[in-house]
């Protein structure tokens, strides 16, 4: 079912409000985070220096062609656009890119095409050799920057990343070696060069302040939906295509945490939908489920979909149930919201950041009635909770705060 809260987006710029209410000051940060009202005066300082100087915001998109992370790629693509529909008077956004790849964001004007494709690229810059980038505003929106030593201050270059999650520390054996091994080594190099980290949540920086000694250089910017998610015109035939069953709650989270989810499902009487399942996991996961009591003809175990498979899969679907409490942006919640489905998610500093009072939070053990809950009668007042509590992310938003970063910087 479509649910009744949904709304395609208007394309209006979306208000000033905060995404979090609350600011965090973290030990060893030498101060709060600093709050998206903060920007505003940044920018009319960048305006005023574009005015005079023409700056350049230069984008880092080395996934358009060789997609490593499909969320991480959309988000890129995304605040690109929404940087250029933001741009400060006399202010552009130019495009540094892999070789071999077609930059199909409009508005971006330059192309910086370097000489090595996304791999060999990924490999040099962990070893800090940079040749052809340049310098200026460099903005990243994953922790794939060339981040080398430079003068901020004479040269007025500014180099930012951005780390979305902290499975490389935190739950690694989610990820392959090779990435771990990257990630690690990249955060490194952010320690020692970068001007500016942006996290998506107040949970995730104050986990990665525990990692890294990065003093003051921390920002929260929040992730969105990708950008024009709606249901489409054909969902029924993508479910039909998809073998979704005519009743179930779509589940996220790991092997390790996803045994409360079946549970929840179980006790809801429903089938559940496992999205973003590991390549060769459908087995393992379905043993999970039946151990549990949830039998496997009524585990759906499917891997990475589509933007438009996966909304099609939130229209029919009465609940989303987020098990992970890793510290990671939950795509999926933001989703889900964005489309009107009650969100149950795991007891998470993330989860309490992002879904504040538009979901329920809850510890583990009461999430199988915390979804039968969701599923009955709670449902309708959920769905319009989580409709509103989304409208507080969008990429324009998001590439608001990006100037403003960068004029405080």
């Amino acid at each position: 079912m479509v649910h009744r809260n949904q709304r395609r987006r208007t394309g209006r710029r979306p208000s000033l409000t905060p995404a979090f209410k609350h600011e965090a000051a973290y030990p060893g940060c030498g101060g709060a985070i600093r709050p998206h009202a903060d920007a505003l005066p940044g920018i009319r300082v960048l305006a005023d220096y574009c005015g005079r100087m023409g700056a350049r915001l230069r984008v880092v998109l080395d996934q358009l062609t060789h997609v490593v992370d499909a969320d991480q790629a959309a988000a890129a693509s995304d605040l690109a656009a929404a940087l250029v529909a933001t741009a400060p008077a006399g202010c552009v956004v130019d495009a540094i890119v892999p070789s071999g790849t077609e930059v199909t964001v409009p508005g971006i004007s330059d192309i910086r095409r370097l000489s090595l494709a996304r791999r060999e690229l990924a490999g040099s810059w962990q070893l800090g050799i940079v040749a052809g980038v340049g310098g200026g505003l460099i903005h990243s929106p994953t922790l794939m920057a060339p981040l080398v030593r430079h003068d901020r201050v004479h040269d007025h270059d500014q180099t930012t990343v951005t780390v979305w999650d902290l499975q490389a520390w935190d739950a690694p054996g989610c990820l392959s070696k090779t990435r771990v091994a990257w990630e690690r080594g990249m955060l490194k190099r952010a320690v020692k060069h970068a001007d500016a980290v942006v996290v998506p949540s107040h949970a995730i920086g104050a986990r990665l302040v525990e990692i890294a000694k990065l003093g003051n250089r921390i920002r929260v910017i929040p992730g969105a939906a990708p950008s024009g998610f709606v249901v489409p015109f054909d969902a029924a035939t993508r479910r039909q295509a998809l073998s979704m069953p005519a009743a179930y709650v779509v589940l996220t989270g790991s092997a390790d945490s996803l045994a409360q989810g079946f549970r929840a499902a179980l006790a809801a009487g429903t089938d559940a939908v496992v999205l973003d399942a590991p390549e060769g996991s459908e087995p393992k996961l379905a043993e999970i489920a039946a151990s549990v009591g949830l039998p496997e003809s009524r585990a759906h175990i499917r891997g990475v979909l589509s933007a438009d498979d996966r909304a099609a899969v939130f229209a029919s679907a009465s609940a989303l149930v987020a098990t992970s409490t890793i510290a990671s942006w939950p795509w999926r919640v933001v989703e889900a919201m964005t489309l009107g489905v009650p969100v149950v998610a795991a007891e998470s500093g993330v989860h309490h950041d992002v879904i504040a009072d538009g979901g329920v939070v809850v510890d583990p053990e009461s999430m199988p009635d915390a979804v039968v809950d969701a599923v009955g009668d709670s449902g309708r007042r959920l769905s319009v909770l989580g409709a509103d509590r989304s409208r507080s992310f969008s990429w324009l938003g998001a590439a608001e705060r990006v100037w403003g970063l960068h004029a405080d910087l």
